[in-house]
């Protein structure tokens, strides 16, 4: 009826270190999956419109990131742009601002294969995959 005292204090079970480990495993593994689902395609995604934005010229097709599409007209050494947004309107806005680049202009040395050439110094727009769908949803080319 009565339990001896010596058998009722037993030794807490020894090797708590994986026990410890098997508590904190979840924990690693949702970090994981967050990582390889959220953080790295935020990153790849950053990456890829900062080298966007660094590529913006003279006669790219841009929309801001107020809604605006325009023409760039001046790209300043530091973080101002110039767009013409309108003929003869033209507004500074930050290089960050620029959310899509539409139309790409190619560099003034290099020709496409049968087009006809551009005069010197002039940009030649070439049309981006992205331009072709926003061109169709205003019903212009």
């Amino acid at each position: 009826m009565f339990v001896s005292t010596a058998y009722a204090q037993t030794a807490a079970p020894a090797g708590g270190g994986g026990d410890m480990l098997v508590q904190f495993l979840p924990l690693i593994l949702i970090f994981i999956v967050f990582y390889f689902l959220l953080i790295r395609p935020q990153q790849k995604k950053m990456k890829e419109h900062k080298a966007m934005l660094s590529a913006i010229r003279r006669g790219d097709r841009v929309v801001t990131g107020g809604g605006i599409i325009g023409i760039v007209t001046k790209v300043g050494a530091d973080e101002e742009i110039t767009v013409e947004i309108a003929e003869n309107v033209r507004v500074r806005c930050l290089r960050s601002t620029v959310n899509l680049v539409l139309a790409k202009t190619e560099p003034a040395g290099k020709s496409g294969g049968d087009a006809a050439p551009a005069a010197e110094g002039e940009a030649k727009p070439v049309e981006t995959p992205a331009a072709g769908g926003i061109g169709k949803l205003f019903g212009r080319k």
